[in-house]
């Protein structure tokens, strides 16, 4: 039962942490959602931040397999983007509760080292993933256009969370797709226009 009561907690410390928006939710109400005892809930995971950082690796987890399984389904660069962009607007992540979890998390951060690190490692693949399929379209450019493309993801999600947003998970697929698209075109644009050497005067290369 122990694996079962630990995931019943995490799922109603993501829940709690939503509908409250705040990480001042007690203990005892976290346990009473998940039908467990408090005395267990601190028996199994010892204090409130180290079950808030298992909520946090619960999350990752999720959207961890989700970007795999798109991944999976699709070939070429671009439509790997795609699927990796898609995946953090998946309506488990991309809901009002979980992006006011995902917002506290990122509080926590500042004072906890655990979460800190929970969120770099976040952060570290998704800049790769993107990197990995950016390189064969835009070269040099690829970390550039990656940490673009991240800071729409975070950005969409807040307008979400703190403007009442009502964008849903495909048009906000859609709207970093586009900027993505613009991006990799102007990129494309500035690559053809470069000037090779053969195209410089011998004069201008003193």
């Amino acid at each position: 039962m122990e694996p079962i009561r630990r995931t019943a907690l995490v799922e109603a410390t993501i829940h709690e942490i939503g509908v409250s928006g705040t990480l001042d939710v007690p203990v005892s109400k976290i346990a009473r959602r998940a039908g467990v005892s408090s005395a267990l809930a601190h028996h199994y995971f010892g204090n409130k931040e180290q079950l808030f950082l298992d909520a946090m690796r619960h999350m990752l987890t999720l959207y961890a397999k989700e970007v795999r399984r798109g991944l999976s389904e699709v070939e070429g660069p671009r439509a790997r983007l795609e699927a990796v962009v898609a995946a953090g607007f998946r309506p488990f992540n991309f809901q009002r509760e979980a992006i006011a979890a995902w917002l506290n998390f990122y509080v926590l951060a500042q004072t906890s080292v655990g979460a800190q690190r929970l969120l770099n490692i976040y952060h570290r693949r998704l800049h790769s993933t993107l990197v990995h399929d950016l390189r064969p379209l835009v070269g040099d450019e690829a970390p550039r256009i990656a940490r673009l493309v991240a800071a729409l993801i975070d950005g969409l999600y807040l307008r979400h969370a703190l403007l009442g947003d009502l964008t849903t998970g495909e048009e906000a697929t859609w709207e970093v797709m586009h900027a993505l698209d613009v991006a990799l075109a102007a990129s494309t644009r500035e690559q053809v226009a470069a000037p090779t050497p053969a195209d410089i005067p011998d004069g201008d290369l003193q």
